[in-house]
C-alpha cells in the first residue's frame, strides 16, 4: 500500500502531471492533444503520461494508431482514504477542489506567459 501511495503522491507533485489530469477531467484525449499546450516534446508528455498511469490514475489505449488516455477515478482511491484515515479533516469538497486546480492551472498558464 504505501509504494502505491508513494507512485500517486510523487505523480501529483508534478504540476505538469496536474495539468494533464485536469484536462482529462473534461474527456478521453489523444497523446497528441495532451501534447499541445505543453512546451516540451511527445516525448516528454509520454513520460509524463507514463508516471500517471503508473500511478494508476489514468489508463491508456490505442485505437487504431492513436493511443488514448483516460482519467482513472479508481487511481485516486488509495489516497483519497490515506487522507480520510487522519479523521479530523472535513470530508473533500470535489466542486472545491476542482475550481482550486483550475484556479492553479490559470496561474501557471500565466507564469508561462
Amino acid at each position: 500500500m504505501s509504494h502505491k501511495l508513494n507512485q500517486i503522491f510523487s505523480a501529483l507533485a508534478d504540476p505538469t502531471r496536474r495539468d494533464i489530469l485536469m484536462m482529462l477531467l473534461e474527456d478521453d484525449m489523444a497523446v497528441t492533444d495532451i501534447a499541445d499546450p505543453f512546451d516540451m516534446s511527445l516525448a516528454a508528455i509520454s513520460k509524463h503520461l507514463i508516471v500517471l498511469a503508473n500511478a494508476g490514475l489514468i489508463a491508456q489505449e490505442r485505437r487504431g494508431r492513436v493511443k488514448w488516455c483516460k482519467l482513472d477515478t479508481e487511481g485516486m482511491n488509495a489516497a483519497f482514504v490515506w487522507i480520510q484515515s487522519f479523521g479530523q479533516l472535513d470530508p473533500i469538497n470535489l466542486e472545491s477542489l476542482e475550481e482550486f486546480l483550475a484556479k492553479e492551472h490559470l496561474l501557471q498558464q500565466s507564469d508561462l506567459v
